[in-house]
């Protein structure tokens, strides 16, 4: 488990109380949209993963596509697609921004991606080769209390070499699948990550 992935005792603490107070109601809305990362993301869902970009080249900035607009489980479903790719920009940029605009601001695993990046990232070297997460399925998104959602989805990463700080000696990893647990809350009309967690 790398440290962008490894969650905190309260992390835990809090995501699992969130996921008690959702109902277990899974509902037909939701179905099984597309879930691959909008047209600007680096990778599609499900196909092999790839190197990401170099440093030099620009990195498109995603942005949320139409069917994860609104507060429908088809939406939260197809939000998740695009947080992801949220995410894989921050790995690859060091900019969180982003991400974090997307986040409830008490949201600590976002948080923690966040503080990651900006030590280690694709653009400074602290990561390298296919560290970007590849989002291979949503799962089980259902309604809870105070108009959240929850439910888990499916990773996947390549084999990468991580450096957690400039003066760290670069450590591989293999490749491998993870699962994130996430809640989302709606912000205006739209839906935004409160937690998540990803363990490997």
């Amino acid at each position: 488990m790398t440290y962008r992935n490894r969650p905190t005792a309260l992390l835990a603490a809090c995501l699992t109380a969130t996921l008690f107070l959702a109902a277990c109601t899974n509902s037909p809305e939701a179905g099984h949209p597309d879930t691959a990362p909008p047209p600007s993301a680096t990778t599609t869902a499900g196909t092999p993963p790839s190197s990401p970009p170099a440093s030099s080249e620009p990195i498109a900035l995603p942005t949320r596509p139409g069917n994860a607009t609104g507060l429908t489980l088809a939406a939260a479903e197809a939000f998740v697609g695009y947080y992801v790719s949220l995410q894989n920009y921050a790995y690859t940029t060091g900019d969180p921004q982003y991400l974090l605009a997307e986040s409830d601001q008490g949201c600590l695993g976002c948080k923690g991606i966040s503080d990651f990046v900006k030590l280690s990232n694709g653009r400074n070297g602290g990561l390298s080769g296919d560290y970007l997460d590849h989002l291979i399925s949503v799962k089980e998104v259902v309604r809870g209390s105070a108009g959240k959602v929850g439910g888990s989805a499916e990773l996947r990463t390549g084999a990468y070499r991580e450096r957690p700080s400039p003066s760290a000696r670069p450590v591989s990893r293999s490749a491998g699948s993870a699962t994130m647990d996430f809640t989302l809350s709606p912000a205006g009309s739209n839906w935004v990550m409160y937690e998540m967690e990803i363990n490997e």
